[in-house]
Order: structure tokens, then sequence, then C-alpha cells
């Protein structure tokens, strides 16, 4: 049985940092290289959907600098310490450009080797690692932990059905309409065991988020104007653009894996690695047992795509 780490005393929190991304100022966490002969490689990190740095990247960043990596976690516009509003939106356009952003930040540090910066991204993170590897040049390689992969198809199984997804699309328009005449923000619970019409519904992301809720680590809203947008967006088309080093870690237990091997089917990287774990999903957020071997697995594939830590 799988326990969730909680215990955090004496972990280097990083340095606190700052960068902009569409007129908004996004706040992050710096880890320095545990070693390094020169500047290092980097790596930028990006969680699931309405995540904040101090969730699931954080686990990622502490233990990839401790293998030789700069590494930045960053909270997204609308979301944590970044600004933005209204607050609590989900915008996985804007996420791609905030990763983006992210990875020029690091391309701009002296301690950082510009040409060898990788992204990992974490759930609905993975979407936005590819998308962001696929057309940005700074971003050398790219790993996708349990990515919650995005099409049409994908959006109709998550939430039960393309008809449920017409509808909240259209709710979307309805309060993005209403936001831009009133300036009135609608909001619904970012997960619920017993609201549909939540953000993330459903027992399994309530188990996760209503606890970091509890502890007052993640504001549990979600914006409904975020739904025409959210629902719109794909991310099959970026994977069939991806001609960087890919890594897939993503099993049977992860979600919708058939949609991660359609993904990863479409990449025409030269080299590109999945592997299958029988870890579950939720697990690769906290769980030491399993994100310490697929850190393993992540380090060795930057080492070898973007060059070994302490060259």
């Amino acid at each position: 049985m799988f326990e969730i780490a909680t215990e955090t005393a004496g972990v280097d929190d990083g340095e606190r940092v700052s960068f902009v991304s569409g007129g908004e100022t996004l706040v992050g966490r710096l880890y320095s290289a545990a070693f390094s002969n020169g500047p290092t490689p980097a790596v930028a990190i990006i969680g699931p959907e309405t995540f904040v740095k101090e969730q699931a990247p954080v686990q990622y960043a502490r233990r990839l600098a401790d293998n030789g990596f700069t590494t930045l976690i960053f909270d997204p516009r609308y979301r944590g310490e970044s600004g933005g509003e209204p607050r609590c939106v989900e915008d996985p356009v804007a996420k791609v450009a905030d990763l983006r952003a992210a990875v020029a930040f690091l391309a701009g540090r002296s301690e950082v080797d510009a040409e060898r910066i990788g992204v990992v991204g974490i759930c609905m993170g993975g979407n936005s690692a590819v998308h962001a590897a696929a057309d940005d040049p700074l971003i050398r390689s790219v790993a996708a932990v349990t990515p919650h992969f995005r099409n049409a198809r994908a959006d109709a199984l998550w939430l039960g059905g393309t008809r449920v997804v017409a509808d909240r699309r259209a709710r979307g328009r309805e309060a993005l309409e209403k936001y831009q005449a009133t300036g009135e923000v609608r909001y619904v619970p970012g997960v619920s065991s017993t609201d549909p019409g939540a953000g993330m519904p459903g027992m399994v992301p309530w188990s996760w988020y209503q606890p970091q809720a509890d502890r007052g680590i993640w504001d549990n809203r979600y914006a409904v104007l975020s739904d025409d947008g959210l629902l719109r967006y794909e991310s099959l088309s970026a994977a069939a653009r991806l001609t960087k080093p890919f890594l897939l870690i993503h099993g049977p237990n992860c979600a919708l894996p058939d949609q991660a091997e359609r993904h990863f089917a479409v990449v025409p990287a030269i080299d590109k690695l999945h592997l299958r774990p029988e870890t579950p999903h939720l697990a690769f957020y906290d769980v030491p047992e399993a994100i310490d071997p697929a850190i393993i697995q992540i380090t060795g594939w930057f080492s070898r795509h973007l060059g070994p830590a302490a060259a």
C-alpha cells in the first residue's frame, strides 16, 4: 500500500523568483543543482489541472535538483501567487505560454546552460509540456508523467459523454459572456465527490485535492468561464509535431491509457520511449515509492539527451 509523504521539514525550499508571461507576473521557485561543473542542464516542471507549485511539481523539482539539474516550478496564471484575473481560470493555451516563459527564464540564468533545457509535465501538464516542446526551440527534450491527454474523445470519456461536454461548453460560453458584460465570475468547486458540475468531478480527484484544500495549499474553486476554451483544447496535433526526444511514463492504472497509446503512436520523434508501470495515477503526485523510480528514469533520459549533469 502506498502512503503519502507529508514531511518536508529541512527540505530546501528554493529561491523565490518571478517572470512575466502574457502580461502577468508569474511566481516560481528555483532549485539549484546540488552539484555542477559550470552551467547546468535545467528543467521546467508543470503540474496537473488546477495545480499550484507546492503540489506535485515540488516533489519532482527537489529530486531532480538533487540529481544535478537546475529546476523551476511556478504557479500558472490565475492560480497561487501568480497574477491574472479572474482567479481559478483553467486556460490550457495560457499554460503552454506560461511554460515557454518559464523555459525562457531558465535560459537567461547564468547558472543554466541554455542549450540543455528540458520540460516535465505531470498529468494534464503533459499536454502543456508536449505542446510547448513541439514549438519551442529552447526545449531540447520532454518527459510526461501519467499525462491525461486531451482530445474530444478523451474529454467525453473523462466527463461522461459528448452531451455532457457540449453542455459544459455552453455553460462556459454563457459564463464568459456574463463576465465580459458585468465583471461577475461564476464559480463551482474545483473538485467534488457529489457535484457533476465541478471542475474535476468524481471521488478520485476529490480524494486527493480536498485534503490539499483543507490544509490551505490549494483553492477549491473553478471559474465556469473556463469550460469552453478548456474543452476545445486538444493535444494530439501537438504530439504529431513533436520531434524532440520524448519519454512517456504512463501505465494501465493511469488516466485514459488508450489515449496515451494513441498520442505516443503519432509522435514522430526519432528517440521516444514509453514506460508502462502498474502504478496508480495519483501516486505519481506525491508518493515517494512512485516518484522515486520515475525520477531515476527522467534523470537518465535527460542525462542522455541534455548531457550529463556534471558535464
